[in-house]
């Protein structure tokens, strides 16, 4: 598991309640008891904090936390302007 996991540990067991130890690498989030408006709103955390657009329907259901940290990391890695790019704007 990548650094992302602990920090979706903690936003499940703080902001959701989730108890810790039921928040397992093959837990999804139904399993969690997370139902759809909880997702988004996970999803809107994940975002406000990382920085990292997660998609709701990608998070919800038979996603295991493995493949969401994967989906999570995979998604900071694209993100992340290649070294060496600077900002462009687009021309008026």
């Amino acid at each position: 598991m990548t650094a992302i996991h602990p920090r979706i540990t903690e936003v499940l067991a703080h902001t959701f309640k989730v108890p810790a130890a039921e928040i397992l690498p093959d837990s999804t989030m139904d399993s969690l008891e997370m139902d759809s408006l909880a997702v988004a709103e996970f999803a809107a955390i994940i975002k406000e904090t990382l920085g990292i657009h997660a998609d709701p329907d990608q998070l919800y259901r038979n996603a295991t936390l493995a493949d969401i940290t994967e989906f999570i990391g995979a998604a900071a890695v694209a993100e992340v302007p290649a070294s060496g790019e600077a900002a462009t704007s687009s021309p008026r």
